[in-house]
């Protein structure tokens, strides 16, 4: 039996959940996906996007955007790939249990439990209350104490368009919806989620859901001020996943933060 620990408590897998090593990701191969995912985004945000317009104006945010949803569909091109090289894209069975893109299953019985989705509750709260109280921006803006001239770099969020020249620009709303197709489905959690946690164990055992969210959250060298916070707040995403058997909890998780986007892109315009 291979013990896990979560939340300070033992937990077991049965043979039928059990990873086989061979199938597992190696450290190599782990930091090679990481690298091609993490290091086009930084240089197309703060290398390429100014070539086009100004860091901070209008046109610059929305060149930024446009550049960002083309850093996450390449993610999805790089999850087609490892999956073609794995099982093929034939298969759609295959494929959700690869990605784990299934109902949450019990760690003891490898049976299904819908009901396993209420955990969903508490591991929201914990990313709100990190998020949303000030401990997330706190431990996020401890990297400018040896890396202070990042607060120079532009802040990457929809403030930057909220002017009354987008007011009507419905055409905005189609951008946050593919924005978020790619982010929270397609991209992040695909590549991160699907295609690397389940071959993380045979590299980091009981802690590869840890691993996961630190690699998860260090991939956003775009967002370098924020990237220390995600490392907290996000820990109840791979936790979850990792224990269910199921990637729809961070899909979901994630998505909660699509709808703010979205509502901030509705206000926006209307």
């Amino acid at each position: 039996m291979v013990s896990l620990l979560c939340r300070g408590q033992a937990w077991t897998q049965t043979p039928a959940l059990q990873p086989r090593k061979e199938d597992q990701y190696s450290l190599g191969k782990i930091m090679v996906i990481w690298t091609l995912a993490a290091v086009p985004m930084p240089f197309l945000a703060f290398a390429l996007a100014p070539s086009f317009a100004p860091a901070g104006s209008v046109d610059g945010t929305l060149i930024v955007w446009y550049l960002m949803i083309a850093g996450m569909a390449w993610q999805f091109v790089l999850s087609l790939f490892l999956l073609h090289q794995e099982c093929g894209l034939q298969n759609w069975s295959e494929i959700k249990t690869r990605i784990w893109l299934q109902a949450p299953k019990d760690p003891k019985t490898d049976m299904t439990r819908q009901r396993l989705l209420w955990w969903l509750i508490p591991a929201f709260l914990f990313y709100a209350t990190v998020e949303f109280s000030g401990i997330g921006t706190a431990i996020g803006e401890l990297i400018l104490i040896p890396f202070p001239r990042l607060a120079d770099l532009p802040n990457l969020d929809l403030s930057g368009l909220d002017t009354p020249h987008l007011k009507g620009a419905w055409w905005l709303v189609g951008v946050a919806i593919l924005s978020c197709v790619f982010n929270y489905v397609l991209g992040e959690e695909l590549l991160f989620r699907g295609i690397l946690l389940p071959k993380m164990h045979g590299m980091f055992g009981r802690w590869d859901w840890v691993a996961n969210s630190i690699l998860f959250d260090l991939y956003h060298l775009h967002r370098p001020t924020q990237m220390l916070g995600f490392i907290v707040s996000g820990l109840a995403w791979p936790l979850l996943v990792c224990r269910y058997r199921s990637s729809w909890f961070a899909v979901i998780l994630h998505g909660i933060e699509g709808m703010f986007a979205i509502g901030i892109t509705l206000a926006i315009v209307m």
